[in-house]
């Protein structure tokens, strides 16, 4: 049976050639209730190694005849592993005690000549250490005498655990319930803070509910998983979160009015906002969509410069409902959609992605009660790769040998799409294609 309280004997061997010196480390360590053995020399080392299974310690000088300090600590490492080795060596032999602790194993080592306090040191934390590797293998043999007693317990517990099912089974679901609820209150928690934020930032009202309720019914329509989504909404409640700590001059003025200085400022709160929520483990991926909704499509945006489909979806579709949510905010009259959403197009592969668009204008006429019925259509030439269907396409297209690969009029679908593609790569024109884009 295992007893920690149990000691456990420790044996010492000392290596050297030199029998003055052995007698000087036996008196040095005499009090230390440790059983020592000697040897001249590392050969007759070895064969006591091989003798002695107690031995925990061992401490050999470096410059004996026959093996070296260094020689015989490496197959003294094969005999007792789990000794602990030091090794005695002058200052000048700082290479030996180097290969005696990466070749012998050693511990350590202690220059000589010595010191009596540093070598007593050594001893008792060498023999700690070795007494502990001990205790700890004890141990290691009883949990694997233990492993058989635990699987026939664990066959006992069987019956049992299968009696206990249906009422896990019950308490699982009041945990669901209970889960939704916590899922709810922090809902709730999210969107008094964004209202405590908006607070700070009077300028738009309720403009952080605005953004959250365009954001995420675009992704939706674009068929995001729900976690995605729930991401989304969180980091769009939240992407003005870092504005609490900004001076109140910088919420009163237009950023195209910013000097240096303040612009230097302005461009932290995506930062501070992402910091703010990162020590809450569930919101880290809504921070990430928090820190990247300012930056721009052609990577002109901060903090990180990133650019295109490097920019993650979430903090691309924020990013243009932020701007329209503002924008619409400071002005007045029935149609701030619709010069809204005109205001876009040249921006457009630039601050924003031009494939969001298509997919916000329904949460659009949601969120602010306007009949999009009055339809401007304005043409624009696109890379295949940026078509969404659902576009028109306002001219033919044709391959570069002159192929006709879709009609003029026809409404984009996957597969033509596809097609598209595919013969731009393989037999590319010298234009883009050009669709209609439906604008109120």
């Amino acid at each position: 049976m295992y007893d920690p309280d149990v000691e456990i004997p420790v044996k010492v061997l000392l290596v050297d050639d030199e029998e003055n010196i052995l007698r000087s480390l036996k008196r040095l360590l005499m009090d230390e209730g440790h059983e020592i053995l000697f040897s001249t020399s590392g050969e007759q080392a070895l064969q006591i190694l091989k003798q002695e299974p107690d031995i925990g310690l061992i401490i050999s000088d470096q410059r004996m005849p026959g093996l070296t300090g260094t020689d015989f600590l490496e197959q003294a490492k094969n005999i007792r592993p789990l000794a602990v080795r030091i090794l005695l060596t002058g200052y000048s032999d700082i290479n030996a005690a180097i290969d005696a602790i990466n070749r012998g194993g050693a511990t350590r080592y202690l220059a000589k000549p010595w010191k009596d306090d540093e070598i007593r040191l050594a001893v008792r934390e060498a023999c700690q250490r070795y007494v502990l590797i001990q205790k700890n293998k004890q141990l290691a043999n009883i949990v694997l005498k233990q492993n058989d007693e635990l699987k026939r317990w664990s066959q006992e517990l069987e019956f049992h655990v299968q009696e206990q099912t249906i009422e896990l089974s019950r308490q699982n679901d009041a945990l669901k319930k209970l889960t939704e609820r916590l899922r709810g209150d922090l809902r709730k928690t999210i969107v008094a803070l964004s209202s405590l934020i908006e607070l700070r930032d009077k300028q738009v009202k309720s403009h952080s509910r605005n953004v959250a309720e365009i954001a995420s019914k675009t992704a939706a329509a674009m068929g995001r998983p729900f976690d995605e989504i729930e991401n989304i909404t969180i980091a769009s409640l939240l992407h003005d979160i870092g504005k609490i700590g900004m001076p109140d001059v910088l919420l009163t003025k237009d950023i195209a009015d910013f000097n240096q200085e303040e612009a230097k400022e302005y461009q932290l709160h995506s930062i501070r906002g992402q910091s703010a929520v990162d020590t809450i483990e569930d919101l880290r991926p809504a921070g990430i969509l928090i820190r990247h909704h300012h930056e721009s499509f052609d990577g002109t945006g901060f903090p990180d410069r990133l650019k295109g489909e490097e920019i993650p979806l979430g903090a691309r579709i924020i990013a243009m409902a932020d701007h329209i949510d503002r924008s619409i905010g400071r002005t007045t009259g029935s149609s701030d959609v619709k010069k809204t959403i005109r205001s876009l197009e040249d921006e457009l592969g630039k601050r924003f992605d031009p494939k969001l668009l298509g997919s916000m204008l329904a949460p659009l006429e949601d969120l602010y009660s306007r009949n999009i019925n009055e339809v401007i259509t304005t043409e624009r030439e696109l890379d295949p790769k940026n078509l969404t269907e659902g576009m028109v396409v306002s001219r033919d297209i044709k391959s570069g040998t002159g192929l006709i690969l879709c009609s003029q009029g026809i409404r984009l679908n996957a597969a033509n799409i596809q097609s598209i593609r595919r013969y731009y790569s393989i037999d590319p024109p010298s234009q883009g294609v050009f669709v209609q884009l439906s604008i109120p």
